[in-house]
């Protein structure tokens, strides 16, 4: 199985949830050039969101975002896994992290639709360690 695997960085923002609030973010975003390798909004109350940014170049994302004013939670570590869309391929990569006693306290996938997929792996700053010789970063 062919897979990239690197460490990225997230941030958290919050965000009323009402129709536009992520397209606003997501707009003033690539108006900044902030490239993307994941992201995800998730509600946090009656009228609240929470937005989940994984920046490609997370300082290139503080500086823009404090420039703007935005309130930043973050970096906090992950691991981003992309790799052929095949039977087993998140097992493998789950085995690895097991036997090197690192807990995975949250994830995330998706297919591409095209034979590939990507995969957050959210890890606890104590484990990233252990998770990055594990999967041999």
């Amino acid at each position: 199985m062919a897979h990239k695997i690197r460490k990225v960085e997230y941030f958290y923002t919050n965000t009323k949830d009402q129709p536009g609030s992520a397209y606003n973010i997501l707009t003033q975003l690539a108006g900044l050039g902030i490239d993307q390798v994941a992201f995800v909004a998730v509600p946090t109350g009656p009228s609240n969101a929470q937005l989940t940014i994984f920046p490609d170049d997370s300082k290139k994302f503080i500086a823009e975002a404090k420039m703007a004013g935005w309130t930043l939670d973050g970096p906090h570590p992950a691991i981003l896994v992309q790799g052929d869309d095949e039977l087993g391929a998140l097992e493998e990569i789950h085995n690895k992290l097991f036997l090197a006693n690192v807990n995975v306290y949250a994830s995330m996938g998706v297919t591409g639709g095209k034979g590939g997929f990507g995969y957050i792996i959210y890890v606890r700053p104590e484990g990233l360690e252990g998770a990055l010789k594990a999967l041999d970063l």
